[in-house]
């Protein structure tokens, strides 16, 4: 071959492998700029629900005596304030005075007649006798209830009875007293500050709005993500056979494998989330209705397990953690730097020990994929124990009525790990396709 005919294969082979990192590059821009929206709204989904559960939690709700009495007392002061005395309530309650009064005239008659000893009591019985006829006083009997039944029930005394049964709610209200109350006061008003709401209503409102919207773009991301991936796989099928292109090619792959990695990491990858969606029953014929009650939520990244086991206080939560963060995060880090390493280093970098260890033998020690099922399992298994418990709390019959619902699933974040996953497989296959093909790496 010609020194003429060896600068134009150079220079055809490098504009090959400009045009593709070219591409590549724009296309690995667009996988980081999704999974930086991803992780972004991750994190503010996590929150938004955080506040949610802290503002709807049982704590404050069913479990506070503020919010039973304010319930109670509102059926209460309703009861009370539009109270009004029937005409079947005035003629029931005119029989039971008119028998109190025909019985307390008998008591009367019966202990004034009856025979006496003193003389006074003589003197009065034979004045009795003839002045006071019995059958006289009862026949007044329904003239008299009549009369005290329409001054009990006029306006005037309705309404002074109605001021002393308030006043003496009133008295019963102040008197309750609950300590999460100031709390409670305190985080609604942040929170309601914080969404730019006045109630709790229209905080619950905008909370769910909000969810939703953030629910759809997040997957889209998740999908646009694998999308670009899909893509490189696809790029490598149609240039499975050009060898001078598989190198370069291999090295923008791990980048993105590396964004896959890293959004799956620190993105949240399981919601557990448990309520009271209601709780219903009746008093004084209206119904007391609590809703939305959050029994438990926690949402977690792998990030964010690693995390909370290290700051635990017992040992073996700490080493589950380290175990974690050295199996799961850093041992397929070093392994794509290894990779990397492999494919552009020089001979003597490809044939080191450590570097061949780490690339070819390593992977059994990577629990990248073991975090895939125990994440899967660990969802299954929790998602089966809160329908079990939850199924024990739903009660219904004319007293009470309650309704559970579990909200438990895996995020976008579990998506895009298991996509690394899966890819980080299709890498080790190409790479031992390219070590196949040169002794270099052989």
């Amino acid at each position: 071959m010609t020194t003429e005919q060896t600068h134009t294969t150079a220079g055809k082979f490098g504009l090959s492998n400009i045009l593709l990192i070219l591409g590549l590059s724009a296309l690995l821009c667009g996988e980081a700029y999704l999974g930086y929206r991803l992780d972004i709204l991750s994190s503010e989904q996590t929150q938004i629900k955080e506040d949610y559960s802290m503002s709807n939690n049982i704590t404050f709700g069913l479990f506070s005596l503020d919010q039973w009495r304010e319930r109670i007392s509102n059926v209460v002061d309703r009861q009370v304030t539009t109270y009004k005395v029937s005409p079947a309530q005035k003629k029931a309650m005119q029989k039971q005075v008119e028998a109190q009064l025909s019985g307390m005239i008998n008591s009367v008659v019966k202990e004034i007649t009856k025979p006496q000893e003193s003389v006074g009591g003589k003197l009065k019985k034979f004045a009795f006798k003839q002045f006071v006829d019995p059958k006289d006083l009862q026949a007044q009997v329904p003239s008299f209830s009549r009369t005290i039944v329409n001054k009990v029930t006029s306006p005037k005394s309705v309404n002074r009875l109605k001021n002393i049964a308030s006043s003496k709610i009133d008295q019963l209200e102040d008197a309750t007293y609950d300590s999460t109350s100031v709390a409670y006061n305190q985080v609604t008003k942040n929170l309601f500050r914080k969404y730019k709401v006045t109630n709790a209503a229209d905080f619950n409102r905008e909370i769910t709005s909000h969810l939703d919207a953030i629910h759809k773009v997040t997957y889209n991301y998740a999908y646009g993500m694998l999308g670009c991936v899909l893509l490189v796989v696809i790029l490598w099928w149609f240039l499975r056979n050009k060898r001078e292109l598989q190198n370069t090619l291999f090295i923008m792959s791990l980048f993105f494998a590396f964004i896959l990695l890293a959004v799956g990491m620190t993105s949240a990858i399981i919601d557990v989330d448990a309520r009271i969606q209601t709780l219903d029953f009746m008093m004084m014929g209206k119904k007391v209705s609590f809703e939305n009650q959050v029994l438990f939520f926690q949402s977690k990244s792998i990030m964010g397990i690693v995390h909370t086991l290290i700051e635990q206080p017992k040992p073996d939560a700490v080493l589950v953690g380290i175990l974690i963060l050295l199996f799961v995060i850093i041992l397929p880090l070093l392994r794509m730097i290894a990779k990397g390493i492999v494919i552009l280093g020089s001979e003597k970098l490809a044939q080191n020990k450590v570097v061949k260890y780490l690339t070819f033998e390593l992977g059994k020690w990577d629990m990248a994929d073991v975090m895939v099922v125990g994440v899967a399992m660990t969802y299954i298994g929790l998602n089966g124990i809160l329908k079990s418990q939850l199924s024990n709390l739903n009660i219904s019959n004319e007293f009470l009525k309650t309704t559970t619902v579990n909200y438990t699933s895996l995020q976008p974040g579990f998506i895009i790990f298991v996509g690394y996953v899966v890819f980080e497989r299709v890498l080790t296959y190409w790479l031992n396709r390219i070590k196949a093909d040169d002794p270099v790496v052989s």
